[in-house]
This record gives C-alpha cells, sequence and structure tokens, in this order.
C-alpha cells in the first residue's frame, strides 16, 4: 500500500513536514472503527441504554391498557431517534478512523487527529518516559504514552486519542490499533534505541495479554 498526502500542508502522509535526514518512518497505521465505535464512542453501551428505555416505555404503555394504535407509533418514534442517534455515533467514529494516521518513526511519535480541524501532534521520545498496551477484542489495542510532566495535553484537545479517564495526567494514545502487540514492540525498541542513556527494563516487551483484555501491560519507563 503507497498511501499518498491527503492534505495540502502534508510533507508526506500523516508529516506536517519532511522527515529530516536519519530519521524514517517505522510504521503507520489508523485506528480500527469498529472498535473505535464500541471503546472510545461506546456505541455498545448506549444501544443497551435505549433498549431499556424502549422497553420501559413499552411496559409502560402495555401496562396502561391503551389501545394499540395509540402507543406503537410513539414507540416507533422513539426507536427511530435511537437508531438515528446510534449512527451517528458511528459515523463519528468512522469519520475519526478515516482523519485519523497515527506514524512511529525512529525518533517520535506523530498523531494527526480530528474531524473538522485537522492537528498533529509531535510527541519526541526524549519526552517520552512511559508506554503501556491494553488489548482488546482480537489483535486490536489501545497504546497509551505518558509524558513528561511539563509536555501534557488536554485531554479533551486529544479526545478520543487519549487514555480514558487520565484526566489529571492526560495520555495520548493510539486507539484501537490493529495487531497492538507487535506495534507496541517496535515502539519499545526505537524508544530504547533513541534513549540509550535510559535503563532498559529487562523482558519488558509490550505483549497483549488475551485472556485478561481489561488490564494493560505494565509500563516501561525512562530512568531519566
Amino acid at each position: 500500500m503507497n498511501p499518498s498526502a491527503e492534505y495540502e500542508f502534508e510533507a508526506a502522509p500523516g508529516l506536517p513536514e519532511k522527515l529530516p535526514n536519519g530519521e524514517h518512518i517505522i510504521w503507520q497505521g489508523a485506528p480500527d472503527w469498529k472498535q473505535l465505535a464500541l471503546q472510545a464512542f461506546h456505541v455498545r453501551i448506549v444501544s443497551i441504554y435505549f433498549a431499556l428505555m424502549l422497553a420501559i416505555q413499552l411496559f409502560n404503555a402495555w401496562d396502561s391498557g391503551q389501545p394499540l394504535a395509540t402507543w406503537v407509533g410513539s414507540l416507533l418514534t422513539s426507536l427511530g431517534l435511537s437508531l438515528c442517534a446510534l449512527a451517528l455515533l458511528a459515523g463519528c467514529a468512522w469519520l475519526s478512523s478515516r482523519e485519523t494516521l497515527y506514524t512511529i518513526t525512529n525518533k517520535r511519535v506523530v498523531m494527526r487527529i480530528g474531524i473538522v480541524l485537522t492537528v498533529t501532534f509531535n510527541l519526541p521520545f526524549a519526552r517520552i518516559t512511559g508506554a503501556s498496551v491494553k488489548a482488546l477484542k482480537g489483535s486490536t489495542g489501545d497504546l497509551a504514552l505518558a509524558l513528561n510532566n511539563e509536555d501534557q495535553i488536554g485531554y479533551f484537545h486529544l479526545m478520543p486519542h487519549a487514555r480514558p479517564w487520565h484526566l489529571r495526567q492526560p495520555q495520548p494514545a493510539l486507539r484501537c490499533v490493529p495487531e497492538v502487540a507487535q506495534v507496541g514492540a517496535l515502539l519499545q525498541q526505537a524508544w530504547q534505541a533513541a534513549n540509550p542513556q535510559a535503563r532498559a527494563v529487562a523482558n519488558e516487551v509490550m505483549t497483549q495479554d488475551t485472556s485478561a483484555p481489561a488490564t494493560p501491560t505494565r509500563w516501561v519507563t525512562a530512568n531519566t
């Protein structure tokens, strides 16, 4: 696959400028939009909520003894609005995935994100203090990055590309990445190669644990 730049200001796909000499791309990818819809836009949870509301509405209509013709129209209207809301969430997930491109080079992580307003975050390895992998369904997962305290990015500036619920110290995250274990291993190898002064954590190649998908792997941290 040989992608081309999607935006006029991009020197290369996902990069706002040409890479300097000595820097090269190790990996590029985007979120799996279906997993992004479930994990970041919470389509499953919203679906359950709407289903419960429709069940309550149906029970109340039946219990009131109203004629079928009286409440079936109202129930169909509620169902239609629920489906529209779910379609909007799924559409946002698809657009977010389509407009997102994550890039890992041998010196940094670049995140091009945004649907209406595209923003590119450059995260040099020297400013990344740790990373963790959280396995999701199949081989997909989240790869979260811990930054130096002075380099924090606002949580809502990153959404939905942030580690969930880390509001005080937001962590940029490569969300719902396919083959996340391999991507995490590539990132760790590149980070350690770019930080020879750091104390490498022995045998801590980041891997996903499919038997416990809700538990992230251990942190890989720099001793700086």
